[in-house]
């Protein structure tokens, strides 16, 4: 469809559109057990997968209470974000089982994208989109005073927030090594990207990573460069370490989320609106430290 001009990919490159028919699509994940990706549609309150194998694309359920950003655990499960719920929650035999919905007795606001750690905490941001209307949720009001990100300790149940200090935390991903974690803010005013220190479960000295434009930075991928690959308006957008941006893979939607995967982990999957797109590229994603 598209060639993509960046050192990021090989000569040839080329954006494929996988499937189209979603009404915002979000939370790509690439699952190497089936060689699929497995990504929401949340207002049409469903998940997909698409067969790399085959190029087909099937529910994979519906009536999810808006599930959005995804990952796997330290055992390869899938653990996601559930807007309607207000909870993070892991899939289990097909179906979803709570692993947190509140924070001093207030519920969540409606959780958005999630990492794991090599220590097997889970990590994930809570801004108010899903409660702002009934559009990718259900209509409420929030619990407790803010909008942070958290973490959870699954041995022990603590739930601790480790950012305060932003309007509407989206997108995170850690550094290769998990020294540094990267949020993303999409309120109004602010479309960047936050980088803090991490030590012993705990972030400090938060300060600019990015600014991005046009659009924001609704959800990134750091791979094994620890460079930044970020959704925008018009195009993934890629950060080397010091943020300065050092190249663009243009695509004709406004991109939401992206994930790598393949056999190889060089293939770049993109959600995108109605879309889900897929470029090779010459990078992977970072993984996580051996501890």
């Amino acid at each position: 469809m598209l060639v993509a001009v960046t050192e990021l990919t090989p000569p040839d490159a080329m954006l494929e559109q996988l499937y189209t028919g979603t009404e915002w699509a979000e939370g790509p994940l690439w699952l190497p057990a089936t060689s699929s990706v497995r990504w929401s549609d949340i207002p049409n309150d469903r998940i997909l997968e698409f067969d790399s194998a085959t190029g087909e694309t099937r529910v994979h359920r519906e009536g999810v209470e808006f599930t959005n950003g995804r990952t796997l655990d330290l055992n390869g499960a899938v653990v996601q974000c559930c807007h309607g719920r207000r909870t993070i929650e892991r899939e289990v035999d097909g179906q979803p089982v709570t692993l947190a919905g509140a924070w001093e007795g207030g519920r969540f606001n409606s959780p958005n994208d999630i990492v794991v750690a090599s220590d097997g905490s889970i990590w994930f941001t809570d801004p108010p989109y899903g409660i702002l209307s009934d559009r990718e949720g259900h209509a409420a009001p929030q619990e407790y005073d803010g909008c942070y990100v958290f973490r959870f300790d699954e041995a022990t149940g603590e739930v601790r927030p480790v950012v305060t200090d932003m309007v509407h935390p989206n997108g995170l991903a850690f550094s290769p090594d998990e020294s540094l974690l990267y949020v993303s803010d999409t309120n109004e005013d602010e479309h960047w990207i936050r980088v803090y220190d991490v030590v012993d479960g705990h972030c400090s000295n938060g300060r600019l990573f990015a600014v991005i434009s046009p659009g924001a930075p609704d959800g990134f991928r750091v791979d094994e460069s620890g460079r930044v690959w970020t959704s925008s308006g018009d195009a993934v957008q890629v950060f080397d370490t010091d943020g300065a941006m050092v190249g663009r893979i243009p695509v004709p939607e406004r991109v939401s989320n992206l994930c790598f995967g393949g056999d190889d982990g060089q293939d770049l999957y993109i959600t995108a609106s109605s879309s889900l797109y897929r470029i090779r590229v010459t990078a992977r994603q970072a993984q996580r430290p051996t501890r």
